[in-house]
């Protein structure tokens, strides 16, 4: 069973610090506010990562001109996985029918902070994103039974100061 977007905002921690234009029926609305260009390789083994490094994009005036490619963000808002709930984030339909797509894994539940994902850009004439931008839907499905333990990753307060 996925939430409506205010009982998702709320669970997540997010009703007071979102706009109302982000509460959709079926979740809520994510924005960027970090995009990045991937500058190394990644290593991805049996028991080791290595995430490459990136560089902050130059957005002037808060709007981001992007090339084809692949590129990395940050989501502005933080989230807070209730423990009997996973997260499920996807693009927004203007993103698609833009030339653009957006990569999210799932959020375990009892994770906490601002995520990632990867924006690939399609359109041979590239897009224009602006800092703030409502990027991504969040939804969040009940989960039957509650996990023996939640996320406890490297990831775990990604994003969120001090």
């Amino acid at each position: 069973m996925f939430l409506v977007g205010r009982e998702a905002a709320y669970y997540l921690g997010l009703l007071g610090g979102i706009s109302p234009e982000s509460l959709q029926p079926a979740g809520v609305d994510l924005s960027v506010s970090e995009v990045e260009v991937l500058e190394e390789q990644g290593f991805l083994g049996r028991l080791a990562k290595g995430i490459p490094r990136g560089r902050p994009v130059d957005c002037p005036g808060g709007v981001c001109s992007l090339a084809p490619g692949v590129y990395r963000i940050r989501f502005k808002e933080a989230v807070d996985v209730p423990m009997w709930a996973v997260g499920f984030c996807y693009p927004r339909s203007s993103l698609l029918r833009m030339g653009a797509a957006l990569f999210c894994a799932v959020w375990d539940p009892g994770y906490k902070g601002r995520g990632q994902a990867l924006l690939a850009v399609f359109n041979p004439h590239g897009i224009k994103l602006e800092m703030g931008a409502r990027i991504a839907q969040f939804v969040l499905a009940r989960l039957e039974k509650l996990p023996e333990k939640g996320y406890s990753g490297s990831f775990q307060g990604e994003g969120l100061k001090g």
